[in-house]
């Protein structure tokens, strides 16, 4: 597996694991309130999550970042932008 390969395997564990952590944490929230079984519920709902998500992140991963570096090509520069000097 090449660096840029194992990158984003990584990334997509990654990602997934901390959104379908929270996510899931809250619509169990949501729907159940922070009562009783409230940690089954949501251990059930993570547990079914997070494998579809890191399948997602995975697979449409790279399309969202072409899409998000096309979107931020077409943003206006601030003149404070760290990112290009000014010259």
């Amino acid at each position: 597996m090449s660096p840029s390969q194992r990158l984003r395997v990584v990334f997509a564990a990654l990602m997934s694991l901390w959104m379908s952590l929270l996510m899931t944490a809250f619509v169990v929230w949501l729907n159940f309130g922070f009562e009783r079984g409230y940690l089954l519920h949501w251990r059930h709902s993570f547990v079914a999550a997070w494998p579809a998500a890191f399948a997602i992140v995975l697979v449409f991963g790279p399309t969202v970042q072409r899409i998000s570096q096309a979107l931020a090509e077409r943003l206006p520069v601030s003149s404070r932008d760290p990112v290009r000097p000014c010259v």
